[in-house]
């Protein structure tokens, strides 16, 4: 079947928003300080037999970075560093500037759970460079487009040399092997770039699309093993480092389970079991999970703090969670959407630009003429006067 006739993955945008609600059911509900900040309480207390679940939620972003790697490698596939280029930016930026911009509203009126940034912070943000310089994020949650950007810098020397299956393999197996030398290097800058704790997941990706895309093979299994006993391992290095910082409780075994299922379902999809799949909503469910994303962690707990004694907790959860998909779902519409769109011819024009003659540049220089007494061989001799 060739790319252009498969369906889309429905199911794949579903689970980027399953993703998602776990992140922030472990913001409101499992993560031990913002629970205490919102609910004013200890997560075991305001919710006894939720948060059991609940704070294994951060392992959501490590589900978004495998999806990253599928959909990056799948969108990336016959297109130019350029048009790559335009595509992430376009995709990240608009949104992530109103999330900004709106979360710097509301913690400017009710700093309540957290205080808002100075204006040189704001400014940092907008850039998305503040984890570089160790500057804070105006919201949490936004060090994970670091991680990501990280991934798509690394990722664009494949594109750059033009993405086959053979150089997606090598690059897959290259940065996993580079990503554990690095761990004990001693060189930051090497494990700032290398991500060891996270390269598996985005190969994981990466390996989970080319078995889509080529069928599966003996290297193609073992890149996506390899990333499987990887991951394992850093889950479990993350739940036990969770438990000593946060006197959290959670079991490595689950973890491992989690991830486990993590890559099942994936699997399940990339083998195509669930195309039949096609239901509308999943994808308006896929274009919400960004916008949803940048705006939940801060605005939601602010919105806990006003709302936790009006109602049951899991009635003021139920509506906090809904209020932040109706606004994720505005964003995306009256302000992602348009200025994409923008965005995107601008820099297409200006892309455009770079590939003209510079009109400034050195005028060619004027051909010589020769004269009727000069043979046309002396002409191209210049003369000494």
């Amino acid at each position: 079947m060739t790319e252009a006739r498969r369906p889309r993955l429905a199911a794949l945008d579903g689970l980027r928003l399953v993703a998602a609600l776990y992140v922030a059911m472990y913001h409101f509900s499992g993560y031990g300080p913002g629970v205490e900040d919102a609910w004013g309480t200890s997560r075991e207390t305001a919710f006894p037999t939720l948060h059991a679940i609940s704070q294994y939620g951060w392992l959501g972003v490590e589900l978004f970075f495998m999806i990253s790697g599928f959909v990056i490698c799948m969108s990336s596939w016959g297109r130019s560093p350029g048009a790559f280029f335009r595509s992430r930016v376009t995709r990240l930026f608009p949104a992530y500037w109103a999330a900004i911009a709106i979360t710097t509203v509301v913690l400017t009126i009710w700093p309540v759970v957290r205080e808002h940034r100075r204006y040189s912070d704001i400014l940092l943000n907008l850039s998305m460079m503040q984890e570089a310089v160790g500057a804070p994020h105006i919201d949490a949650v936004y060090w994970t487009l670091w991680s990501e950007g990280l991934f798509y810098i690394l990722f664009s020397f494949v594109i750059w040399r033009g993405l086959t299956l053979k150089r997606a393999i090598v690059f897959g197996y290259g940065w996993l092997i580079a990503a554990m030398l690095a761990q004990n290097s001693g060189v930051p800058l090497l494990k700032t770039f290398l991500q060891p704790n996270y390269a598996s997941f985005f190969v994981a990706g990466i390996a989970l699309y080319l078995i889509y895309r080529f069928g599966p093979d003996l290297l193609l299994w073992g890149l996506l093993g390899l990333s499987f006993v990887l991951s394992i391992y850093w889950t479990d290095r993350q739940v036990r480092h969770f438990n000593e910082r946060f006197d959290m409780t959670m079991n490595t075994l689950v973890g491992a389970a989690l991830v486990t299922a993590f890559f099942v379902v994936l699997l399940v999809i990339t083998l195509g079991w669930t195309s039949r799949i096609q239901w509308r909503w999943l994808t308006t469910a896929g274009v919400l999970t960004y916008p949803f994303y940048l705006l939940h962690e801060y605005i939601g707990w602010t919105m806990i703090y006003g709302l936790r004694d009006q109602a049951p907790r899991l009635v003021v959860l139920a509506v906090v969670v809904v209020a932040m998909l109706v606004a994720a779902y505005l964003l995306h519409r009256l302000i992602e959407k348009p200025l994409a769109r923008v965005m995107s011819a601008k820099l297409a024009e200006a892309s455009a630009r770079l590939d003209r003659p510079d009109r400034f540049g050195p005028r060619p220089a004027a051909p010589v003429v020769p004269s009727p007494r000069t043979s046309p061989e002396k002409a191209l001799v210049p003369s000494r006067d």
